[in-house]
Protein backbone atom coordinates (compact mmCIF):
# COMPACT_ATOMS: atom_id res chain seq x y z
CA UNK A 1 0.00 0.00 0.00
CA UNK A 2 1.26 3.68 -1.10
CA UNK A 3 2.89 5.70 1.81
CA UNK A 4 -0.07 7.90 3.24
CA UNK A 5 -2.96 4.88 2.14
CA UNK A 6 -3.20 3.76 5.53
CA UNK A 7 -4.75 5.28 8.53
CA UNK A 8 -2.86 6.47 11.01
CA UNK A 9 -2.56 4.05 14.16
CA UNK A 10 -4.22 5.17 17.44
CA UNK A 11 -1.88 4.85 20.25
CA UNK A 12 -3.70 5.96 23.59
CA UNK A 13 -6.32 8.14 24.12
CA UNK A 14 -7.39 10.44 26.84
CA UNK A 15 -11.12 11.83 27.83
CA UNK A 16 -9.60 15.69 29.06
CA UNK A 17 -13.76 16.45 29.67
CA UNK A 18 -17.07 15.55 29.16
CA UNK A 19 -19.53 17.92 29.12
CA UNK A 20 -23.22 18.06 28.98
CA UNK A 21 -22.94 18.27 25.04
CA UNK A 22 -19.74 17.32 23.65
CA UNK A 23 -16.83 16.18 25.71
CA UNK A 24 -12.70 16.49 24.49
CA UNK A 25 -10.16 14.04 24.12
CA UNK A 26 -6.40 14.22 22.86
CA UNK A 27 -5.46 10.86 20.93
CA UNK A 28 -1.93 9.90 20.17
CA UNK A 29 -1.26 8.02 16.66
CA UNK A 30 1.71 6.80 14.56
CA UNK A 31 1.18 8.12 10.91
CA UNK A 32 1.54 5.64 8.69
CA UNK A 33 5.13 8.05 7.52
CA UNK A 34 6.04 6.33 11.15
CA UNK A 35 5.82 10.09 12.93
CA UNK A 36 3.70 10.27 16.08
CA UNK A 37 1.70 12.70 17.57
CA UNK A 38 -0.95 14.32 19.62
CA UNK A 39 -4.13 16.10 18.30
CA UNK A 40 -7.08 17.07 20.23
CA UNK A 41 -10.60 16.51 19.16
CA UNK A 42 -13.89 17.66 20.00
CA UNK A 43 -16.43 14.76 20.21
CA UNK A 44 -19.99 15.71 19.47
CA UNK A 45 -23.10 14.29 18.48
CA UNK A 46 -24.06 16.09 15.98
CA UNK A 47 -26.71 18.22 14.96
CA UNK A 48 -29.62 18.97 12.58
CA UNK A 49 -30.91 21.81 10.77
CA UNK A 50 -34.05 22.94 8.98
CA UNK A 51 -34.82 25.60 6.40
CA UNK A 52 -38.09 26.29 7.08
CA UNK A 53 -40.19 27.56 3.91
CA UNK A 54 -43.81 29.13 3.69
CA UNK A 55 -46.22 28.53 1.61
CA UNK A 56 -45.69 32.35 0.14
CA UNK A 57 -41.51 31.56 -0.31
CA UNK A 58 -40.95 33.17 2.93
CA UNK A 59 -38.05 31.49 4.90
CA UNK A 60 -38.10 31.17 8.69
CA UNK A 61 -35.40 31.86 10.94
CA UNK A 62 -34.14 32.63 14.53
CA UNK A 63 -32.07 35.47 16.09
CA UNK A 64 -30.26 33.69 18.89
CA UNK A 65 -27.58 35.01 21.87
CA UNK A 66 -24.64 32.39 21.42
CA UNK A 67 -22.38 32.14 24.34
CA UNK A 68 -19.33 31.25 22.52
CA UNK A 69 -19.46 34.29 20.77
CA UNK A 70 -20.94 36.67 23.34
CA UNK A 71 -23.43 37.90 21.00
CA UNK A 72 -26.65 36.93 18.72
CA UNK A 73 -26.56 35.27 15.60
CA UNK A 74 -29.46 35.03 13.19
CA UNK A 75 -29.31 31.57 12.01
CA UNK A 76 -31.98 28.47 10.85
CA UNK A 77 -33.43 26.26 13.58
CA UNK A 78 -31.53 24.03 14.89
CA UNK A 79 -30.53 21.72 17.46
CA UNK A 80 -27.82 19.16 19.18
CA UNK A 81 -29.30 15.30 18.44
CA UNK A 82 -29.79 13.87 21.97
CA UNK A 83 -29.00 10.66 23.10
CA UNK A 84 -31.50 7.79 20.95
CA UNK A 85 -32.62 10.13 19.12
CA UNK A 86 -32.53 10.67 15.19
CA UNK A 87 -31.38 13.97 13.53
CA UNK A 88 -35.75 13.73 11.96
CA UNK A 89 -36.91 13.85 15.19
CA UNK A 90 -34.55 16.37 16.85
CA UNK A 91 -35.85 18.55 14.03
CA UNK A 92 -39.03 18.16 14.28
CA UNK A 93 -39.04 18.68 18.15
CA UNK A 94 -36.43 21.69 17.69
CA UNK A 95 -38.51 23.55 14.74
CA UNK A 96 -41.66 23.50 16.80
CA UNK A 97 -40.05 25.12 19.94
CA UNK A 98 -37.88 27.35 18.37
CA UNK A 99 -40.42 28.89 15.57
CA UNK A 100 -43.55 27.69 16.49
CA UNK A 101 -44.48 26.04 13.49
CA UNK A 102 -45.34 22.06 12.44
CA UNK A 103 -43.92 20.97 9.82
CA UNK A 104 -45.31 18.12 7.02
CA UNK A 105 -43.10 18.04 4.48
CA UNK A 106 -39.58 16.98 4.96
CA UNK A 107 -36.41 16.78 2.53
CA UNK A 108 -32.98 16.05 3.44
CA UNK A 109 -30.48 18.41 1.86
CA UNK A 110 -27.17 16.47 2.82
CA UNK A 111 -25.12 16.23 5.93
CA UNK A 112 -21.44 18.37 6.57
CA UNK A 113 -18.73 18.75 9.11
CA UNK A 114 -18.88 22.12 10.90
CA UNK A 115 -14.96 21.77 11.76
CA UNK A 116 -13.49 18.84 10.80
CA UNK A 117 -10.32 20.46 11.98
CA UNK A 118 -10.83 19.97 15.54
CA UNK A 119 -14.22 18.31 16.00
CA UNK A 120 -16.28 15.68 14.60
CA UNK A 121 -19.98 17.21 14.86
CA UNK A 122 -21.80 16.90 11.68
CA UNK A 123 -25.49 18.96 10.60
CA UNK A 124 -27.97 17.30 9.01
CA UNK A 125 -29.53 19.50 7.21
CA UNK A 126 -33.28 19.32 5.62
CA UNK A 127 -35.56 21.25 3.36
CA UNK A 128 -38.87 22.19 5.77
CA UNK A 129 -42.27 22.82 3.45
CA UNK A 130 -45.80 22.53 4.77
CA UNK A 131 -45.71 24.89 7.46
CA UNK A 132 -48.59 24.80 10.33
CA UNK A 133 -48.37 27.41 12.82
CA UNK A 134 -49.24 25.89 16.03
CA UNK A 135 -52.10 27.36 18.49
CA UNK A 136 -50.21 26.10 21.56
CA UNK A 137 -46.48 25.82 20.46
CA UNK A 138 -44.60 24.21 22.89
CA UNK A 139 -42.28 26.27 25.55
CA UNK A 140 -38.42 27.24 24.51
CA UNK A 141 -35.71 25.81 26.70
CA UNK A 142 -34.75 27.45 29.80
CA UNK A 143 -31.48 28.26 28.55
CA UNK A 144 -32.08 29.67 24.99
CA UNK A 145 -32.84 33.40 24.00
CA UNK A 146 -34.06 33.60 20.92
CA UNK A 147 -36.49 35.19 18.33
CA UNK A 148 -38.37 34.18 14.98
CA UNK A 149 -37.32 36.40 12.04
CA UNK A 150 -39.00 36.20 8.76
CA UNK A 151 -36.97 36.78 5.74
CA UNK A 152 -37.83 36.32 1.84
CA UNK A 153 -35.23 34.84 0.01
CA UNK A 154 -33.56 37.96 -1.61
CA UNK A 155 -33.30 38.84 2.10
CA UNK A 156 -31.16 36.42 3.47
CA UNK A 157 -29.05 36.42 -0.05
CA UNK A 158 -28.46 40.13 0.97
CA UNK A 159 -28.08 39.31 4.59
CA UNK A 160 -25.05 36.61 3.69
CA UNK A 161 -23.35 39.58 1.47
CA UNK A 162 -23.24 41.67 3.95
CA UNK A 163 -22.32 40.06 6.77
CA UNK A 164 -25.69 40.03 8.39
CA UNK A 165 -25.41 36.43 8.61
CA UNK A 166 -22.59 34.62 9.34
CA UNK A 167 -23.33 30.98 10.64
CA UNK A 168 -21.89 28.90 8.79
CA UNK A 169 -24.10 25.87 9.35
CA UNK A 170 -26.74 28.86 7.93
CA UNK A 171 -24.59 29.92 4.93
CA UNK A 172 -24.20 26.05 4.16
CA UNK A 173 -28.22 25.22 4.23
CA UNK A 174 -29.24 27.97 2.39
CA UNK A 175 -26.84 27.11 -0.17
CA UNK A 176 -28.19 23.17 -0.51
CA UNK A 177 -31.60 24.63 -0.32
CA UNK A 178 -31.03 27.45 -2.64
CA UNK A 179 -32.40 24.82 -6.25
CA UNK A 180 -35.21 23.72 -3.97
CA UNK A 181 -36.44 27.80 -2.85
Amino acid sequence: MPLGREPPQLLKQRLLYQGRKFSFESSRYRLPNQTQGEWECIRHPGGALAVPVTAEGTLILVKQYRFAIQGRLLEFPAGTVEPGETPEATIQREIEEETGYHVDRWQKLGEFFVAPGYSDESIHAYLAQDLTRLENPPSQDADEDLETVMMTIAQVEKAIQTGDITDAKTICSFVLARPFL
